[in-house]
């Protein structure tokens, strides 16, 4: 049954949590119509590759200092993609924006999981702490997480999936990621997999 799966690329830059999380939701049947094939960091010592390695996924590493260009990068990454087969390409912590060339040729392929709820606190410069930063300065109640497919405005693809998460009278921003990851992220970026997996099939049948 295993060939019939949609074969997923992970790209990621650094530990590789949202990745821990997707493994663990293939181990545990949540991703059911979808397996993890690949996994490509731009960061050659990112903690993620660790992880693939220990789950036993192939790892690449490519990067754009190295190939010399965007261009560069993003011709050998569709080639690795294209040669492996892969229909669906998942970002977890991948920080490199990808050209409108790339998302256009992976068009409703892509899919990017943002620390809050879209669209407040993204776009351009919103990553990381940064997110939760900037929703503890504006005073907002409650933040969360959302998958949404990639296009060629950062954070501007349609909506796939959003979860709320309430903030707390003492959050930090580092207390505030913690718990966007654990109640939001991980759950929703698998189930999104599986989501749109199950529709890459449904389109083959």
């Amino acid at each position: 049954m295993k060939q019939n799966k949609v074969k997923i690329a992970v790209l990621v830059s650094g530990g590789g949590t949202n990745l821990q999380a997707l493994i663990d939701a293939e181990h545990s049947g949540i991703i059911k119509s979808g397996t993890i094939s690949l996994v490509v960091s731009n960061v050659k010592d990112a903690y993620a590759l660790t992880r693939a390695e220990n789950a036993g996924i192939e790892s690449l590493t490519l990067s754009k200092k190295s190939l010399g260009s965007q261009d560069a990068f993003e011709d050998k990454l569709i080639e690795e993609l294209d040669r492996r087969g892969i229909e669906l390409i998942i970002l977890a912590g991948f920080m490199s924006i990808l050209s409108e060339k790339f998302t256009r040729r992976f068009a409703d392929r892509i899919i990017n999981v943002h620390p809050s709820l879209i669209p407040s606190f993204c776009g351009k410069g919103f990553y990381g702490l940064r997110v939760h930063e900037a929703a503890l300065e504006y005073g907002v109640k409650v933040t969360g997480a959302t998958v949404h497919f990639v296009n060629e405005i950062p954070d501007g693809g349609k909506i796939i999936m959003q979860k709320a998460v309430k903030i707390l009278e003492n959050d930090t921003p580092e207390t505030l990621q913690k718990r966007v990851m654990k109640i939001a992220e991980w759950k929703i970026l698998p189930l999104s997999a599986e989501k749109i997996s199950a529709q890459i099939l449904a389109k083959r049948a």
